[in-house]
């Protein structure tokens, strides 16, 4: 981008970016149409700066009128016609179990890799939620290694997952 149209854009949103805006919303109750003609007008502003050098007045005239344009046009096209809104959707999309069942067998299969005593302290410490203390008593070991075993089975489990590119190892 020239040196010239990044001042002039500079100029337009440190100026007129807000009026355009507020503009540009009152005349319609579309929020995100509201975006698009300001985003819409702003491009127009880039690609032709035919208003630089002229007063702020005259400028901020120019604006408006390019996103008047802009949402008339929008109204008058076929697509806008043809827009019609529903108080309910026609179809409401439902969760999909796959993403759960595929997840769900990737975590199997990469438990299974761990050995029974690394696996044994991470089934209890995320599927039952307990406690390291409580780990320690269900399973007749020192708190210490609780803690040591489940870090080393997360690090395990994790460089699991990685090799199947279902996430980053370190």
């Amino acid at each position: 981008m020239a040196e010239g149209q990044a001042e002039w854009l500079s100029v337009i949103r440190d100026h007129h970016l807000r009026a355009l805006r507020r503009f540009v919303r009152r005349l319609t109750s579309d929020v995100f149409l509201a975006d698009d003609v300001v985003q819409l007008t702003l491009l127009r502003a880039w690609e032709h700066p035919v208003m630089r050098g002229h007063s702020e007045l005259e400028i901020r005239a120019w604006l408006f009128v390019v996103a008047r344009n802009i949402l008339t046009d929008s109204y008058r096209s076929g697509f806008r016609r043809h827009e019609f809104d529903v108080d309910e959707l026609p179809e409401v999309p439902s969760d999909d179990d796959v993403e759960q069942l595929l997840t769900s067998w990737l975590l199997t299969d990469a438990l299974n890799e761990l050995s029974p005593d690394h696996r044994d302290v991470v089934l209890h410490f995320y599927f039952r939620g307990e406690t390291a203390a409580e780990i320690a008593r269900a399973l007749s070991i020192p708190e210490g290694t609780v803690k040591s075993r489940l870090h080393y089975a997360l690090r395990s489990l994790r460089n699991a997952l990685a090799a199947r590119d279902v996430a980053s190892g370190s």
